[in-house]
């Protein structure tokens, strides 16, 4: 059995964990929004047509922000169709996903409902097909004392108190073409930057996301964020990234290793906004909004568009996830935990039905996907500081990224409580690795072991349904063991993995 070796100090510490990586999005597109969060003739529904199964799965996941309405979505949506009494609100086409949008659930339904979740609103303003004007009215009517024509709106539609929403995407994927509304990058940043300079006029103290590249492979990537910073750097504070991954051609290992991709991803960015940041002699560093990643199927049938007629809520994008996609979103996961010194804030995409770790029967059903438990765990046990780990690993050959770790790996540690957590993939299709944690630095008896938990599956393929939901999820496992303060572990071949400790006195 091969084997590879973490070593742990508390001292090296990379930055706070961001309760705000741990977000997810909804959009309005297929069966998201309805059959999805929203689904009146469920037996679960509450008054506002919301499914409390769908609510306890959202609750138990950990999830922090939510971002909404979109998405590509957002790029052709008139916020003022989803506000008032529903049987006033008119239909529309949906441009980007072929559909039509009945307008049922709106601004206020969607505030309505994160306040039952417990979840923070990351809304999205349409810089697409309108501007300047529509946000700052989108903003008063959300977050106006009263007294202006907007604001007064919102208490006659039913809510007397503001919102108070603070975190705002400035668009979407604006360097797309496939956007409604695209532009290039000096038209999108002056746009932002307008954007941003009125909208502060009515609240200084809003987190402003300015859209970055949607993918590494976008042919803009790296001038579109230096052209787009160079209008808006003093106006925003964070910069968006989008990724997603899937397995191509059957090469099963490239894409277990899709997180080496997201880390060279991240630090390209980083060196792309800083040589802004140079360049401007600026104090202030912008960092990071990840609002958009997981895996996605982009070229499967799930992902086609309806091409004649503009159903509402059509199946669409509902992919099911394989152990190995579970085990790629906890590797990514462990990525964006590396990288929390500048990514400060993430949103997988999406929450419900829509290439999402929750799936739903419209009426019916619902249940966790295999990615739904690495989300969780991650969100549940990665408390206080991100560790900067010293990681010795074997390594195999990938098509795609060369030769990459076997093992990948992170480790949290709350200084309050003595709580660590070490999460660890293992990419090897066939091979069990022995991965020893050297925990020396907690003190003269290192650290004691709470409890190891692995998911996997013999087949790394296996989907779950809503029959067979409970074959995967994280179980205890027994194979480890002490040799003074190096715990060891045995990490079976394709798993997640989360190993959490406490720090002896």
């Amino acid at each position: 059995m091969t084997s590879a070796r973490l070593s742990l100090d508390p001292a090296f510490v990379v930055a706070p964990v961001s309760r705000k990586t741990f977000g997810t999005f909804v959009e309005h597109l297929g069966r998201c929004v309805y059959g999805g969060i929203h689904d009146p003739g469920h037996p679960t529904a509450d008054e506002d047509g919301f499914r409390g199964d769908v609510l306890q799965y959202v609750r138990d996941l950990g999830i922090s922000t939510v971002r909404y309405p979109g998405g590509n979505f957002v790029s052709g949506y008139r916020w003022e169709d989803g506000i008032g009494p529903v049987e006033d609100r008119p239909a529309r086409k949906d441009l980007a996903w072929h559909s039509t949008e009945p307008n049922t659930v709106g601004i206020d339904e969607f505030m309505r409902w994160t306040e039952k979740a417990g979840v923070e609103p990351m809304m999205a303003v349409n810089l697409g097909t309108r501007g300047v004007q529509e946000a700052i009215d989108l903003l008063d009517y959300t977050n106006g004392e009263g007294g202006s024509f907007h604001s007064d709106l919102r208490k006659k539609n039913g809510t007397e108190k503001p919102y108070g929403i603070k975190m705002w995407c400035l668009g979407n994927e604006m360097d797309g073409p496939w956007q409604i509304g695209h532009k290039t990058a000096k038209e999108y940043g002056r746009l932002a930057a307008e954007t941003a300079r009125a909208m502060r006029l009515i609240d200084p103290d809003l987190t402003l996301v300015a859209c970055g590249s949607s993918g590494a492979e976008m042919p803009t990537f790296g001038t579109w964020e230096r052209e787009v910073l160079e209008e808006a750097y003093d106006e925003v504070d964070l910069i968006s990234m989008h990724a997603y991954y899937w397995e191509k051609d059957g090469d099963l290992g490239s894409f277990l290793a899709s997180g080496v991709q997201m880390d060279a991803f991240i630090d390209d960015l980083v060196a792309s906004v800083d040589h802004v940041r140079a360049t401007k002699k600026a104090t202030k560093r912008i960092n990071i909004s990840f609002d958009e990643w997981n895996v996605w199927y982009l070229d499967g049938e799930a992902s086609k568009n309806p091409e004649t007629e503009w159903p509402v809520a059509p199946v669409l994008l509902e992919d099911h996830y394989s152990v190995a996609d579970a085990v790629v979103v906890g590797g990514l996961l462990i990525s964006l935990l590396r990288h929390s010194d500048r990514v400060v804030s993430a949103s997988l995409a999406q929450l419900v039905n829509v290439i999402a770790p929750i799936m739903t029967e419209t009426g019916g059903r619902s249940w966790k996907q295999t990615t739904y438990h690495p989300f969780a765990q991650a969100s549940r046990f990665a408390q206080g500081n991100v560790l900067r780990v010293e990681l010795q690993s074997p390594t195999y050959e990938t098509a795609k990224h060369g030769d990459v770790p076997v093992i990948d790996s992170v480790a949290t540690h709350d200084p309050a409580s003595g709580d660590v957590a070490v999460f660890a993939v293992n990419r090897s299709q066939t091979e069990s690795v022995t991965i020893d944690i050297d925990t020396r630095s907690f003190g003269p008896r290192g650290a004691e072991l709470v409890e190891a938990t692995t998911l996997r599956h013999d087949d790394p393929y296996f989907t779950v349904t809503a029959d067979t939901a409970d074959q995967v999820a994280p179980e205890v496992n027994d194979a480890t063991s002490w040799d003074d303060t190096v715990l060891k572990v045995v990490l079976p071949p394709l798993s997640w993995n989360v190993v959490r400790l406490t720090a002896t006195a």
